[in-house]
């Protein structure tokens, strides 16, 4: 071990959400007590989320050499051993005491999470196959330190932008040729709405950054405002710049309470710093940001709608043309970019066009985030490369699904997104290649499902989401949906008709044709898409059987002749549907059981078996 391996420079405490969530705060405390007491002169940072959610909470060992050490699942409690163990007492200049690759009580990743001096890979699995440039400093940086920002080359590209004087119409080339399509779902390119609202004879203009997250499972947005808030709001600062605003708005949910408060201090010192606000570093350029926490309503994403809720009117969507680029916020041309879309500009500019369209596919470039989540070995939130196929993100970044399980679709889009069968886990993550299969990319919602989920049941799920967001405002999405869901609940129910999967599918139809916004438009595609790819589950469902044993109504659990008489299932039964009988088979009374697995995880003999 060199000199430069042996020095710790810092140790990191992940706490954005999911950390606080997991105990981040106590782990915190115990380091900072630990080292008091050994006398360390090491430096504890608080920073943001790196991604690694299935892990947390995390600690983060940063030595001179640049190699870092990942400590991870921790309780406060272990904090002696483990510090004691990958930092040196006495100081930053001690040497360890025990070998580097060392293991302490299952707590460290077999391949810890190293960055090497060219920073380009890491040897972690989960993080080994991703191209970090959104999440290139989530984890890495305090986000309330703004010298630390600085240092990480926040604001460079601004700086540089300013400094010569830059051609607003260079800069949206620029953005343009880089092949940069909005994240926010759609894909529109992110150059050509700028150049549209550049294009607008108004002295008045906006900028707004949506940050209305509101996919059930997806958390992109938060965790890149906790972690890098002012790559965002350079981003935004970019776009007033080229489309020649002097005001935006950064419009997030108020149940990020966390996002909220950092993102409220984050706007406050970069005005202190001179980045935002009156003569931006003293170029003649002026930009003011405003703060507008959202009240949760799913809706509120779509552009129109988010306008209506910052205009102070309820937020429901308008009829377009005419799109914001031309009329949007008090009637003034508006251009709208989500989180991801405005955190990978700064990027552009620093390193070139051409360095972020050599990313990704033809028509689909740079990377792509995603909120990885559901019956996965590896979730959390990952930054893979377009092009990449969603079996190697499954496979090679979540590790996987659970032991004994096989994968079965892939659910993309959120609400708004359909359900890819295991069968195509080749398909490529590109904007055209989804929409051919009857899903879309949205915003970065991905939920991997196995065999144990039922596809019925995830299409009733999702369009119930849907219903309950709906505004209201146009009668195929309010009363569309509400039929649909009607249908799909007496499947489930195990009430199905013989005309049912013919209905479902036309309302589908004229729900998705006559909608007034996305949100009708695309609440159709879980179920198009299940019944496009697993029609078998659906006629199975008009048997009265569901394949994946999941509906409650299609299910009865029985116990077999395995049955040792031990009485635990009797024991544990919250409704007393089974009778204890000592050392005799058990019987389950169907008409008291409430299918709740109690029995099930309770028998030793692996008696009971669900039909």
């Amino acid at each position: 071990m060199t000199r430069g391996e042996s020095r710790v420079r810092e140790i990191r405490v992940g706490m954005g959400t999911c950390g606080v969530a997991s105990g981040a705060r106590d782990i915190h405390r115990a380091v900072v007590d630990v080292l008091a007491r050994r006398g360390n002169g090491v430096p504890v940072r608080v920073v943001g989320c790196n991604g690694l959610c299935h892990l947390e909470p995390l600690v983060e060992v940063v030595y001179a050499s640049g190699r870092t050490r990942l400590l991870t699942k921790l309780s406060p409690g272990r904090m002696g051993r483990v510090l004691r163990r990958y930092v040196p007492a006495g100081g930053i200049g001690g040497r360890l005491r025990d070998a580097f690759g060392a293991v302490v009580d299952r707590v460290l990743l077999d391949e810890a999470w190293q960055t090497p001096s060219d920073g380009q890979a890491e040897s972690e699995p989960y993080l080994a196959p991703q191209r970090r440039i959104v999440l290139e400093q989530c984890g890495q940086v305090d986000p309330l330190d703004m010298d630390a920002a600085l240092a990480a080359g926040a604001y460079s590209a601004l700086r540089d932008v300013l400094e010569r004087g830059s051609n607003p119409a260079l800069l949206i080339d620029t953005v343009e040729a880089s092949g940069l399509r909005g994240r926010g779902g759609a894909g529109y390119p992110t150059g050509l709405k700028w150049r549209a609202a550049a294009g607008q004879a108004s002295a008045e203009k906006y900028v707004i950054c949506n940050a209305d997250e509101g996919d059930p499972g997806a958390f992109m947005d938060r965790l890149i405002l906790e972690s890098d808030p002012h790559r965002v709001l350079e981003g935004l600062a970019l776009a007033a710049y080229a489309i020649g605003a002097s005001q935006g708005y950064v419009y997030v949910r108020a149940e990020y309470p966390l996002a909220v408060e950092i993102l409220g201090r984050s706007i406050a010192a970069a005005e202190q710093g001179g980045y935002l606000g009156q003569d931006i570093l003293g170029s003649g350029f002026s930009f003011q940001v405003k703060l507008v926490p959202g009240a949760g309503a799913f809706v509120c994403g779509e552009e129109t709608a988010l306008i209506a809720s910052i205009e102070g009117r309820r937020g429901m969507p308008s009829v377009r043309p005419p799109y914001p680029t031309e009329r949007g916020l008090w009637g003034k041309p508006t251009c709208i970019n989500n989180v991801e879309t405005l955190a990978c500009v700064p990027w552009i500019l620093r390193h070139g066009a051409e360095a972020f369209a050599a990313i990704g596919t033809k028509s689909s470039r740079g990377t792509k985030v995603f909120a990885l989540a559901g019956r996965i070995r590896r979730g959390g939130l990952i930054e893979v490369p377009m092009g990449m196929t969603l079996g190697e993100i499954v496979e090679q970044v979540g590790g996987g699904v659970g032991r004994d399980r096989k994968l079965k679709a892939i659910q993309i889009g959120g609400p708004s997104g359909g359900c890819i069968p295991a069968e195509m886990a080749d398909l490529p993550v590109d904007y055209e290649a989804l929409n051919r299969t009857g899903a879309i990319m949205g915003s970065g919602g991905l939920v991997v499902l196995d065999d144990s989920d039922c596809m019925v049941d995830v299409a009733r799920y999702f369009l119930e989401f849907t219903e309950h967001e709906s505004c209201g405002q146009c009668t195929p999405c309010r009363v569309g949906t509400r039929r649909m869901r009607e249908i799909l609940e007496r499947l489930c129910g195990g009430h199905g008709q013989s005309g049912d999967l013919d209905e479902l599918e036309h309302l589908a139809h004229q729900v998705q044709e006559a909608s007034l916004c996305g949100l009708g438009r695309t609440a159709p595609n879980p179920v198009l898409t299940t019944l496009r790819y697993f029609r078998e589950e659906y006629l199975a469902h008009l048997e009265g059987r569901c394949p994946a044993k999941k509906c409650m109504s299609l299910i009865h659990y029985r116990v077999t002749d395995d049955c040792i008489g031990c009485t635990r299932c009797a024991q544990r039964c919250p409704t007393r549907a089974i009778e204890a009988n000592p050392y005799q088979r058990h019987e389950i009374q169907d008409e008291l059981c409430v299918r709740c697995g109690t029995c099930l995880d309770a028998c030793p003999a692996e008696a009971i078996v669900v039909e």
